[in-house]
């Protein structure tokens, strides 16, 4: 769908929403008939007829519950992947061969070394609870289908500012790569493969303002979130942090019991070795109080996430652009401490800091990512 397509997708909200509310006219249980002859009409005369039943839209088919069969190999994990990616995705021949031409040319990629990673939940486990938390019901899937109209790809909601009179023109995956509910994170992948997968799939990896417009529930102007006149990056984050606002997805206050923070390092896991380190993450948006108003989960807990932080207007990934990297979404974050703070608009220090497409950019077991895609 091209962008205009996507752009006038937005007026099907107005029939989506009546024919939700159809819908749940023709599920909820009907009133008591009056008696023969009250107002003149019998029982029969309110009945709906053939024709308005079958006006109410079928049923979605929800998710259907995940297999818990851990791979045994690094390439069974991955052609996993690849498969997932093409049920829950549509992805195509051509696309998953994009994908796995960029995964398979470094020898990490992947969920985790398979060896070592103990996931702290399995992901039937995850399904079980956004059961309960109703999120496979109508409403939710109704619009899930929206936003995918909207979006031009599954798992995407849009984004906007305080003001409705501006449409959005901007994307954001609900979940870390490979943006399925219920799979785990994509790790190890550098800042330069992230933004290469997400070209793959039709997407960019994110700036730094859209990711945390994401988490806070406001999508600022990029003028207004990067501090351009100041020509040094250490400047830029101080004066930035300085005046911001802190809430998190969930809310004003601070409370890491909401999401994926239960997790633990490895015993033997030092500085961060493949031999040593699991990733041990938690199937993406398992928590589902961990989420922000527009509805993207996991951006305290779980993986870290690279992003574009654009030094100058022009590498602004909405332009085309690439700058230098930048990682947050809770960086050794876990229920008993944290390494930094992991409120939304927090700029985070240059660790590891490089060019996006440089070729050794910093890659890590709990570090991955998600894209975003312009309208």
């Amino acid at each position: 769908m091209n962008r205009t397509g996507r752009r006038a997708a937005v007026v099907s909200l107005f029939a989506l929403g009546v024919a939700l509310a159809v819908w749940r006219l023709r599920r909820s249980p009907p009133a008591a008939p009056p008696p023969e002859g009250a107002h003149g009409q019998s029982a029969r005369d309110l009945a709906p007829s053939d024709a308005e039943a079958e006006a109410a839209p079928a049923p979605l088919p929800k998710p259907a519950r995940p297999d818990d069969a851990e791979p045994k190999s690094l390439a069974e994990q991955r052609q996993r992947i690849y498969r997932r990616m093409r049920e829950e995705l549509g992805l195509g021949d051509e696309v998953l061969a994009k994908v796995g031409s960029i995964v398979e040319g470094n020898k990490v990629v992947s969920e985790g070394n398979p060896e070592v990673t103990e996931h702290p939940m399995k992901r039937s486990e995850c399904w079980e609870i956004r059961e309960r938390a109703g999120l496979h019901e109508q409403p939710k899937l109704l619009e899930l289908r929206t936003n995918e109209a909207l979006c031009g790809a599954r798992y995407m909601v849009p984004l906007g500012g305080k003001s409705s009179a501006k449409p959005p023109d901007t994307c954001i995956d609900q979940y870390e790569f490979p943006n399925i509910p219920c799979e785990y994170p994509l790790v190890y992948a550098s800042a330069q493969e992230a933004a290469q997968l997400c070209r793959a799939v039709g997407k960019r990896l994110c700036d730094a303002h859209e990711w945390e417009g994401a988490c806070a529930g406001e999508l600022r102007p990029a003028e207004e979130e990067y501090l351009w006149e100041r020509k040094r990056r250490m400047e830029m984050e101080f004066f930035k942090n300085e005046k911001r606002e802190k809430v998190w997805a969930y809310g004003l206050e601070k409370n890491h019991q909401k999401c994926a923070t239960g997790s633990k390092k490895s015993g033997k896991c030092g500085g961060g070795g493949w031999e040593s380190c699991g990733s041990n993450t938690y199937p993406a948006g398992a928590f589902p109080e961990c989420v922000s108003r527009f509805g993207v989960y996991d951006q305290h807990g779980n993986a870290a996430e690279h992003m574009n932080l654009p030094m100058k207007p022009e590498e602004l990934g909405k332009r085309g652009g690439l700058g230098e990297t930048e990682m947050k979404g809770s960086w050794f974050i876990f229920g008993l401490g944290e390494a930094h703070e992991d409120d939304c608009r927090w700029r985070a220090p240059a660790w590891h800091s490089t060019k996006v497409d440089y070729w050794n950019s910093h890659r890590n077991y709990h570090l991955g990512f998600r894209c975003c895609r312009d309208l």
